[in-house]
């Protein structure tokens, strides 16, 4: 059976007492579409997998746990071993900079002895010229003349 057409006669009259009906089609598969609401379902149940599938990957294992530990374990070893060896090179340095000082300390104190002994011995040397010079002219004044015997 061929279902018929619905039409839909409106009529409306105006104050000034004309009259105007019209007419209209209506479609009887218009009110009754359950699309939407398969949509909404489908999308309901990917909402709800999702959330599912994100909750059961959160838990954390044991085997985890110990990783993480012994991951955070190395991360401190590395980082005290860095911290140790920044500061086994300040102290390095730091015995440097007073072993420069001491040989610069030393140097200096060498020199020092050094002039200080060259001029010692500079005034020895002029002592034993100015003896020297008193024992030749001693020398010559006391020599004897030879007798005529």
């Amino acid at each position: 059976m061929a279902e018929e057409p619905i039409v839909e006669r409106t009529t409306t009259e105006s104050p000034a007492g004309e009259r105007r009906e019209d007419m209209r089609m209506v479609d009887r598969r218009r009110g009754g579409s359950a699309t939407g609401w398969w949509i909404a379902a489908l999308v309901a149940i990917i909402a709800v997998a999702g959330l599912f599938f994100m909750y059961s990957q959160n838990f954390v294992g044991q085997s985890d746990l110990m990783a993480a530990r012994d991951e955070g374990r190395a991360s401190a070893m590395v980082e005290n071993a860095a911290t140790d060896a920044q500061s086994a090179a300040a102290q390095a340095s730091e015995a440097s900079a007073k072993a420069a000082s001491s040989v610069a300390d030393a140097t200096r104190a060498a020199a020092e002895r050094s002039a200080a002994s060259a001029e010692q011995t500079a005034q020895n040397a002029r002592e034993a010229a100015a003896s020297a010079t008193d024992s030749a002219a001693d020398a010559t004044v006391t020599v004897p003349e030879p007798s005529p015997n």
